[in-house]
């Protein structure tokens, strides 16, 4: 409430947890074990992993242990081994973990993970992987977590993704495109006069510079029973202004309002760029869309080339999900197929950013 009040971001949370406890974070003292996860030697575990926290990508590691990962939101991926995950909010991981050790205990940690000059809490969650038989005087075996903004890391295990694409389980990428799509997501600033803690101004988000405004009545009763007033159809397939858009400063940083809409045919087939803005600070954007999964078939950093980068695009596995993260500075092209009637949200994932419109 304060936040909305003054138009500011509101304060970043006190510490993470896993499974509803912070372990060994400073100010939490009365629970320094934090979670307990029980193994016996020889045994693999599925660990069903969930990022969710508000506003932050988090690392997610346990010492001296590969994991083995094979799924990510509700979707088969070729297995392969690493030994840290990266998990944006809102995002699933499915990983298979080997108890290969005698015994011991392990540290496990979650951390977060930002590559830009934003303020979060880099608080580190800890639990611990105890194999059966091991004293609790026992030394545990520690980690340490990759630094906040290690961006090599979040790569290694974002480009290993790879669709199963078997019989089975067929990759289904769209590869003729009815509706081409391009979609800046970023930040703005528009008047607010008692915003006085932000000088005037207050902090909103924005696609292709649009605020999106909560409308009072549901949008899909809205389109289905023709209520007038609620919702325009005409949300802008492009951004209205072209400029660098992970790059410099713009002088304008005010965005629209209104509650818009686009419109697709059912059926459809759809690619969507999602490009981020560098207008405040360029951020890693967690991008979920309701209704539907899709396939990423390109990422990459700057901007966007239309004409370059589609030469390097996978339809063959690309990863299928319902949440993609946009490089902080960069973009990711996703297609999907609209066979899901409906009005669906698509929004960051990051609560103050759905929050900011």
């Amino acid at each position: 409430n304060e936040a909305l009040k003054y138009g500011l971001a509101p304060n970043v949370s006190d510490a993470h947890m896993i499974n509803g406890r912070p372990g060994l974070a400073k100010n939490c003292s009365s629970d320094q074990e934090g979670y307990k996860l029980s193994v016996k030697n020889g045994k693999t575990c599925l660990l069903r992993l969930v990022n969710a926290a508000l506003n932050e990508e988090l690392f997610f590691k346990v010492a001296g242990h590969l994991f083995t990962a094979v799924e990510v939101d509700a979707v088969y991926v070729k297995p392969f081994k690493i030994d840290t995950i990266v998990i944006a909010p809102g995002q699933t991981t499915n990983v298979l973990l080997t108890a290969s050790k005698s015994t011991g205990k392990y540290l496990v940690t979650a951390s977060p993970f930002m590559d830009s000059p934003i303020a979060v809490d880099n608080v580190t969650a800890t639990a611990t992987v105890h194999y059966s038989g091991t004293l609790s005087s026992s030394p545990t075996i520690l980690t340490l977590p990759p630094p906040q903004n290690a961006t090599s890391v979040a790569t290694n295990f974002t480009n290993s993704l790879r669709s199963l694409n078997s019989k089975k389980y067929p990759a289904l990428v769209p590869t003729t495109i009815d509706h081409h799509l391009f979609f800046t997501v970023g930040l703005g600033l528009n008047p607010c006069p008692t915003c006085k803690a932000g000088n005037g101004s207050r902090v909103v988000a924005s696609i292709n510079n649009v605020t999106f405004v909560m409308p009072k009545i549901a949008l899909l009763p809205a389109h289905y029973f023709n209520i007038s007033g609620v919702f325009t159809p005409d949300f802008p397939k492009n951004p209205p202004h072209v400029f660098n858009y992970s790059g410099g400063s713009v002088t304008n940083m005010a965005t629209e309002t209104g509650t818009r809409l686009y419109k697709l045919p059912c059926n459809a087939t759809v690619q969507l760029v999602l490009q981020d803005t560098g207008i405040i600070a360029p951020e890693n954007h967690p991008i979920h869309l309701h209704g539907y999964n899709f396939f990423e078939v390109g990422r990459g950093l700057g901007n966007f080339n239309p004409k370059k980068d589609p030469n390097n695009f996978n339809l063959v596995d690309p990863v299928e999900r319902n949440t993609i993260g946009v490089p902080s500075g960069g973009w990711v092209v996703i297609r999907f197929r609209a066979d899901n009637p409906g009005v669906w949200f698509m929004h960051c994932h990051l609560e103050v950013h759905t929050t900011w419109g």
